[in-house]
């Protein structure tokens, strides 16, 4: 990595307000959704769903950005690139992502698609099952990079939902160029295991040549590859990528650097409510500590920390002081 860098991670995503609400099965069918996974839809379709459901919490989400908030809770420099409207739920997530301590400034757009949402039904399981309007986000282009900003970062994290934009998936490219002529690594989280399906060779060729860093959980790593189980998928990923780190729900995480393998245990500090957010803070905890020069392994164990701590609450961005969690249930010297 390239010395005296400025901010830890940068990431690129899409800018996304989430709505939570509380379903059951039934809702879930009757709307022609499959639980557990993110669909996309159009405003008029956002709208509609939206109507029909009952009270809902309204809190700043998108995938990237909640990873990028968590590193700055946890006391990293952090920066996030990623598009909104200049409308109420534009607001709503500037503010909230600067509140934290995150990097933003991405001009907000002055006409076009509104702000994205995504509505998420959170099922008596903790299952999500997502529905999302991706709006402005999807503008996002080459000519919105703050380029300054990513050649400060030691990483550079990119979100899989990107790829479902072209001009996303170009301002992705331009960015990684410039993270790599300075110095950086990059960072690729899969994102959705429909996301994988719809962009399969894209992913296996960015794993192969393009990522230092990748973080799946089971589902998606199984589908990257078409494997037939998690090992085989993680036999076949292995020394594709100079890291791997694979989240499987209530087994914990598998952490792959060539010979290395690390197992780590989940942390469960409270009852399941909701899974939302669960790998991006993941991979919050994981870059934070990589980028403080930890090992693998107490990378995963802090990633680990903060996904079990986040299932226990509603929402995707952490409502604890995740520094005195870390001194709470972590080796402080150890992070």
């Amino acid at each position: 990595m390239a010395l005296q860098k400025t901010l830890d991670v940068v990431g690129i995503g899409n800018a996304i307000v989430d709505v939570l609400v509380h379903v059951n099965d039934d809702q879930i069918d009757q709307f022609g959704l499959t639980k557990g996974t993110m669909a996309l839809v159009d405003e008029g379709q956002a709208e509609a769903l939206y109507a029909q459901l009952g009270p809902g919490l309204e809190t700043s989400g998108g995938s990237a950005a909640n990873t990028l908030a968590g590193i700055a809770q946890l006391g990293g420099r952090a920066g996030f690139i990623g598009r909104v409207r200049n409308d109420q739920l534009g607001g709503i997530f500037a503010h909230d992502i600067r509140a934290v301590g995150t990097r933003y400034e991405t001009p907000a757009a002055t006409e076009g698609a509104s702000t994205a949402r995504c509505l998420i039904l959170v099922s008596s399981d903790a299952q999500r099952t997502m529905c999302t309007y991706l709006g402005a986000s999807v503008g996002l282009d080459p000519g919105d990079l703050d380029l300054e900003m990513v050649a400060q970062a030691k990483v550079l994290y990119l979100e899989g939902y990107l790829w479902d934009s072209d001009d996303a998936k170009r301002a992705f490219v331009a960015a990684a160029e410039v993270a790599r002529a300075n110095g950086a690594e990059v960072a690729l989280s899969l994102s959705d295991a429909f996301c994988v399906e719809r962009h399969r060779d894209s992913f296996l060729e960015l794993v192969d040549g393009h990522v230092d860093i990748l973080f799946a959980n089971e589902m998606e790593i199984t589908s990257l590859y078409k494997a037939n189980s998690f090992e085989e998928a993680a036999e076949q990923v292995r020394g594709r990528c100079r890291i791997a780190a694979l989240t499987r729900s209530e087994l914990g995480s598998v952490i792959l650097s060539g010979e290395e393998r690390h197992l780590v245990d989940p942390f469960k500090l409270g009852p399941l409510v909701d899974t939302t957010g669960a790998g991006d803070l993941y991979a919050a905890g994981f870059l934070h500590a990589y980028t403080q020069g930890e090992s693998l392994l107490n990378c995963g164990r802090l990633g680990s920390l903060c996904a079990g701590q986040v299932v226990t609450q509603l929402g995707p961005r952490p409502q604890v002081n995740l520094q005195a969690l870390v001194q709470e249930h972590l080796d402080p010297a150890a992070i």
